[in-house]
């Protein structure tokens, strides 16, 4: 049933969001806007297809207290260490965000992404700037087919068109990385991450096909430009727009 003062505070966050793309509580609060019950009944529907997601379903493995002085002792270069480093610089508290309970498959859903989001920035290398989130999303995207990841991304290209132009090189490639990282690796979804955090960062990576210097030579060699040259007896010199 349609609720005026819902509708209405929706289109207030969406327009923040649009404006201000690091306004997180404003992001988060549009997700059951884009990703309505149907919409993550179809998510949980799809997913169900994959081995390690149908098991993610029944055991639900949830990240859990983080006990960051625990982490940070671990050895560099493992996956808690990274994680920790990257909590500590970016000033994150994991604390300050919400918790979700899980009692519906699509409520686990929410909670373990939602969960796994800096997991996931570790893992991928991307930063948390504005880029670095649409890649995040992006990645999200190819991943799980989420459509609060597609919403976040048409968010972040109006704010692109409207208020960042000059950063359109950047976000983009960010997008086509993280698209294709997504594309790429094995579902992370459902990853047990408690378990992993002793592992080194690199074995865990190479575990799910992330091949971050691949997918970086890719976009190299994609965003080239190429030279042909020009044969003034045959077809017409290239024209100016």
């Amino acid at each position: 049933m349609w609720n005026p003062v819902t509708s209405a505070r929706t289109v207030w966050r969406l327009t923040r969001a649009v404006k201000d793309p690091e306004k997180l509580q404003d992001v988060l609060g549009l997700a059951s806007a884009l990703a309505p019950p149907m919409a993550m009944r179809r998510l949980v529907e799809r997913l169900m297809h994959h081995a390690t997601a149908a098991q993610a379903f029944i055991e639900r493995p949830r990240v859990g207290l983080l006990h960051l002085p625990t982490l940070r002792a671990l050895p560099p270069h493992t996956l808690g260490h990274a994680f920790a480093d990257h909590l500590e610089k970016n000033h994150l508290d994991p604390h300050a965000l919400p918790y979700l309970e899980a009692h519906t498959d699509e409520e686990y859903v929410r909670a373990h992404l939602l969960e796994s989001h800096d997991v996931w920035h570790v893992l991928t290398g991307f930063p948390t700037d504005v880029p670095g989130e649409l890649g995040i999303q992006a990645f999200s995207l190819a991943q799980v087919g989420s459509p609060f990841a597609l919403g976040v991304l048409a968010g972040g290209l109006t704010n692109t068109l409207l208020y960042a132009f000059s950063q359109r090189e950047a976000r983009m490639r960010a997008i086509v990385r993280g698209w294709l990282l997504g594309q790429r690796a094995q579902l992370l979804f459902g990853a047990p991450w408690r378990q992993m955090w002793e592992a080194p960062l690199a074995e865990v990576r190479g575990h799910y096909g992330l091949d971050l210097p691949a997918v970086e030579a890719v976009l190299d060699d994609f965003m080239r430009p190429t030279t042909a040259a020009w044969n003034p007896g045959g077809a017409s010199a290239p024209q100016s727009c």
